[in-house]
C-alpha cells in the first residue's frame, strides 16, 4: 500500500482540467452490455474503480481496449452473465452490470456490491424496480439471481428512505430500454449522470423522455446500437479543487468543469464568503483571508451533493465560528471526523449532524483514509494545516481521483507518495 505525504502551508496556482466524472463512466460501460455493437466512451478518468469495472465486462466475455482516456468496447457475442463477489465486492457500481444483464440475456448472477465503508446502502430499490419490470428475484448466499423470459414495461416508485437511488433508476433505466411498452420511474434520480447516461442510451436508439427529472419516461425497443460518447466532467472533482483553492487561500482556474452541475455548491461556497467567477467552462476562485461559518445540508441532487460534505466539512473547520454540517444521503458518513480530529479539528457528532468550531488552523499528523471523499478531505485539510501529514489508504483516493496528487504538484503543492510500512 500506499501514503500521501504533504507538507502543508503552500498556496496553489496555475490551471488544473477536471477530468470525466467517474459516476458517469461506470454505468455508461456497463449499458455496452445492452447491444451488440461497437462501443466508444472518451474522456473516461484513469481510477481504480474503472479498471475493476473492465475486469467485470471482461469476465462477462466483452472485449475491451483502454487507450489513455478512451475505452473501446466490442460485446459481440458475449456470453457471461455472472459477476462475481472478488470483482463486485470491491465497488458498489458495479451493480450496475444487472440491469442490462437481465435485459439482454434474461438471466444475471450479480454478488451483492461493495465500495466505500460510509454506511448501509441496500439495493432494494434496484430490485424494487427490476421485480416490477417483470424479473423474478431470489438472494441467495451473498448473489443476486435474476431471470426474466420477458421484461414487461410499467408504471413505479422508486423513492426511497433518504430520498432517490442513482445507481438503482440507472439499473431500471437501462433494463426498461429492452422490456416491452411504457415504462415510467416516478422518484427518479436527477443527478447529471443518469442524464449522462439516457443521453448514451438515446443515441443508441432508446427512446427516454424526461432524464434529469424526478419522473423518466422510456419506451421499448427491440434492439439497440453502439455508441461514441465522451463523458461529462466530474463535477465533485471540481467541487473539491474550489476547495482546494479555498483552504489555501489560493488563486485557481478550474478548467472543463460545468457550473450548472455545481448550483448548490456554488451556492453555499459563496455564502462562505469564498470569490468564484465562472465563465465559458471555466470557474477562477480567488484568496480570501478569512470565511463565514454555514450551515450545509446534503441531499439528493440538486441539493447539496453528499461527495462534497467531508471536503466541505475541512474548510470549516479552519472557518471562524460555528458551523452545522447535516448528513441526509448517508446518515453514517462521518468517519473523517475522527481524523479530522487528529489534526486539531473541534466537531462534535450528534446523529446525522456535525456541529464545527472552526480553528485557526490544522496541524499536520499521520491520518488514515476510510473512504473515497473522505480521504480527499484529509489531503484538503493536509494542504493548508502547519507541517506535515501522512495520509494512509491512499487507494480510496485512487478509485475515484484521477491522478490528483500529480496534479496537485503541477499547482505547486508539495505532495508526494510512498509506500507504507
Amino acid at each position: 500500500m500506499e501514503k500521501l505525504i504533504v507538507k502543508g502551508g503552500r498556496p496553489l496556482k496555475g490551471k488544473v482540467t477536471v477530468s470525466g466524472s467517474k459516476n458517469a463512466s461506470l454505468p455508461i460501460l456497463a449499458a455496452a452490455l445492452l447491444t451488440d455493437e461497437l462501443c466508444v466512451l472518451e474522456g473516461v478518468p484513469i481510477l481504480r474503480d474503472v479498471v475493476t469495472m473492465i475486469r467485470i465486462l471482461r469476465n462477462l466475455g466483452v472485449k475491451v481496449v483502454q487507450e489513455g482516456h478512451r475505452i473501446t468496447l466490442d460485446p459481440s457475442g458475449y456470453e457471461g452473465t455472472e459477476a462475481p463477489y472478488k470483482l463486485v465486492s470491491t465497488m458498489r457500481a458495479s451493480f450496475c452490470v444487472l440491469g442490462p444483464l437481465v435485459a439482454k440475456k434474461r438471466q444475471a448472477n450479480v454478488s451483492l456490491p461493495g465500495g466505500c465503508v460510509i454506511g448501509p446502502r441496500p439495493v432494494d430499490l434496484h430490485l424494487k424496480g427490476l421485480r416490477a419490470l417483470g424479473a423474478k428475484i431470489q438472494v441467495e448466499g451473498g448473489n443476486v439471481l435474476a431471470r426474466a423470459r420477458e421484461l414487461r414495461g410499467t408504471s413505479m416508485y422508486l423513492g426511497g428512505a433518504y430520498g432517490s437511488s442513482v445507481l438503482g433508476t440507472a439499473n431500471v433505466m437501462m433494463a426498461a430500454c429492452l422490456a416491452k411498452g411504457r415504462t415510467i420511474i416516478e422518484s427518479a434520480a436527477c443527478e447529471p449522470e443518469l442524464a449522462d447516461l439516457a443521453h448514451v442510451l438515446i443515441k443508441m436508439g432508446a427512446k427516454i423522455e424526461g432524464a434529469g427529472t424526478p419522473m423518466v419516461t422510456i419506451e421499448g425497443v427491440r434492439r439497440l446500437n453502439g455508441f461514441t460518447h465522451r463523458v461529462i466532467p466530474d463535477r465533485i472533482e471540481a467541487g473539491t479543487f474550489l476547495l482546494a483553492a479555498a483552504l489555501t487561500g489560493s488563486t485557481l482556474t478550474i478548467s472543463g468543469a460545468r457550473a450548472e452541475h455545481l448550483g448548490a455548491v456554488l451556492d453555499k461556497l459563496r455564502d462562505a464568503g469564498v470569490e468564484i467567477t465562472s465563465r465559458d467552462g471555466m470557474m477562477v476562485v480567488r484568496p480570501k483571508r478569512t470565511f463565514r461559518p454555514v450551515d450545509v445540508t446534503t441531499r439528493p441532487y440538486p441539493g447539496g451533493p453528499t461527495d462534497l460534505q467531508a471536503q466541505m466539512m475541512a474548510l470549516m473547520t479552519q472557518t471562524p465560528g460555528i458551523s452545522v454540517i447535516t448528513e441526509k444521503i448517508y446518515p453514517d458518513r462521518f468517519m473523517h471526523v475522527a481524523e479530522l480530529g487528529r489534526m486539531g479539528a473541534q466537531i462534535k457528532l450528534e446523529g446525522a449532524t456535525a456541529i464545527v468550531q472552526g480553528i485557526p488552523r490544522l496541524s499536520g499528523a499521520p491520518v488514515m483514509a476510510s473512504d473515497l471523499r473522505a480521504s480527499a478531505a484529509l489531503v484538503l485539510a493536509a494542504l493548508s494545516a502547519k507541517g506535515t501529514s501522512e495520509i494512509a489508504r491512499l487507494y480510496h483516493l485512487d478509485r475515484g481521483y484521477d491522478r490528483v496528487d500529480q496534479k496537485l504538484v503541477e499547482l505547486g503543492a508539495d505532495v508526494r507518495r510512498e509506500k507504507s510500512d
